[in-house]
């Protein structure tokens, strides 16, 4: 999920955005302060002179359009038009959503009959539109770079996934070893007895409250809650698989074990937070500060959050990385020894207005971020994004999402997406924060996502 967007570096850095709905990343809110008029914009150079990419010559000139709704990139994606537009001659309008949430954009646009050639979305968007509205992209190449982070609908494939985003407890390492006066090894830490032992120790050597957690309705109702879906066996299926069983009452969360562990979990945050005393209080901006000076160690986040740690003074030198979200005392689980990342921003192709020539430019231009030298470099380095194709031999620059980008490669991450209802976020995150000011009890809270899911039928 997106927070302040922050412009250090030539483009904008990794958002959040997503809440996907399954929100792993987020368009919502930023969080306060406009970005400095003085401050220098510094290009991250992109070596432009190897380019093997084989352009059409006969799309030069067509024109094409792509809604983003991911806004933190929207500078970077018009770099990237640029580029594009020089090598293949095709011109690409790259069009901001400003109030609108990204599915009621592109219905308005397809109801006007102005659809765009290509559209950013969240993967409900896209299944929501996809066997309606978008063209079958089951028989592009690149499908076989990005096998494990496809969506498919009907065995069928109608995006491009963009990106990858993670979340876990972001941790400084730097603060904890100061103050243990030792090394920190996150691997160590195993179970949620080993998270408490740890937290301790820390107190233990001035370290007050170590956590932060944020009070934001998409944080707990999107990050934090949706662990009960993705954690049933880390896997979108099996999310999707707990979410039929709560909304036909076939599942008791009273008896389910994950509602339990993540409700046990989040005791802990509650125990520890630095804000405790006015949890609703919290501000987000000055969460980042904390983790950077040194108030607080961790906080349940995800990559999307180091524009705001950055702003804070955090260099990407700097040791920061994830922690899983430890659901139990089993070693063994693998919520306690992965984190989640999986895709969360997709691009659709039109498939209903879009002549056969703007679907071929448009096509290109997805062909060229996965194959080209160029649009390799800029998806990684001017987007600032974790690449989903296996063929991108670019890394991240930014500690949280290198971390991310190496635990996705050593297996260390399970790639879940709950898919919800656009709402989720909003009403069960508002029941969240009443569990976390302590004005609910465990009972409420199950009672109001029962509630929450008897609707959807």
């Amino acid at each position: 999920m997106k927070r302040k967007v922050v412009q250090r570096v030539a483009v904008p850095a990794l958002s959040a955005a997503l809440m996907v709905t399954s929100l792993t990343g987020c368009t919502f809110g930023f969080a306060s302060d406009p970005d400095d008029p003085n401050e220098v914009e510094e290009k991250v150079p992109i070596d432009l002179s190897t380019d093997t990419f084989t352009y059409d010559s006969s799309l030069s000139g067509t024109n094409i359009t792509l809604l983003n709704s991911k806004a933190e990139i929207q500078t970077a994606l018009e770099e990237m038009a640029d580029i594009f537009e020089e090598k293949s001659g095709v011109h690409i309008e790259v069009m901001p959503i400003s109030d609108d949430s990204p599915y009621t954009k592109v219905v308005s646009l397809y109801n006007s009959g102005t659809p765009p050639t290509l559209s950013i979305l969240d993967t409900t968007d896209v299944i929501a539109l996809a066997e309606e509205k978008a063209a079958d992209l089951s028989g592009e190449m690149w499908t076989e770079e990005a096998e494990n982070y496809l969506t498919k609908i009907n065995d069928k494939v109608y995006s491009l996934p963009l990106c990858i985003e993670g979340r876990g407890i972001i941790y400084n390492k730097a603060v904890i070893e100061e103050a243990l006066g030792q090394t920190f090894d996150p691997s160590a830490i195993k179970t949620q007895d080993d998270f408490i032992g740890i937290l301790n120790q820390l107190i233990e050597a001035g370290i007050e409250k170590p956590i932060s957690v944020a009070k934001e309705d998409w944080s707990l109702g999107a990050h934090q809650l949706q662990y009960i879906y993705e954690t049933y066996d880390g896997t979108s299926n099996g999310a999707q698989e707990v979410i039929n069983k709560i909304k036909s009452g076939e599942m008791d969360l009273r008896n389910y074990n994950r509602m339990t562990d993540f409700l046990n979990m989040f005791d802990i945050l509650k125990e520890y937070n630095v804000a405790k005393g006015d949890p609703l209080g919290a501000d987000y901006d000055e969460m980042a500060i904390d983790l950077v000076d040194g108030k607080t160690v961790f906080w349940l986040n995800g990559n999307w959050a180091w524009p705001n740690l950055e702003e804070a003074g955090a260099n990407e030198e700097d040791e920061y990385g994830f922690l899983p979200v430890f659901m139990n005392n089993d070693e063994t689980d693998f919520a306690n020894q992965m984190i989640q990342a999986s895709p969360s921003k997709q691009i659709m192709l039109d498939g209903q207005i879009a002549t056969e020539t703007e679907q071929a430019a448009a096509k290109e231009f997805l062909n060229w971020m996965v194959y080209s030298e160029i649009g390799q470099q800029m998806l990684v380095k001017t987007c600032n994004l974790i690449p989903p194709f296996q063929n991108n031999p670019y890394e991240p620059s930014d500690p949280l999402s290198r971390d991310i980008y190496e635990k996705v490669r050593e297996g260390k991450a399970f790639n879940a997406s709950a898919i919800v209802p656009n709402d989720h976020w909003s009403v069960l995150g508002a029941a969240m924060q009443k569990y976390l000011a302590n004005r609910s009890d465990r009972e409420e809270l199950i009672q109001s996502i029962e509630a929450y899911w008897a609707e959807q039928n």
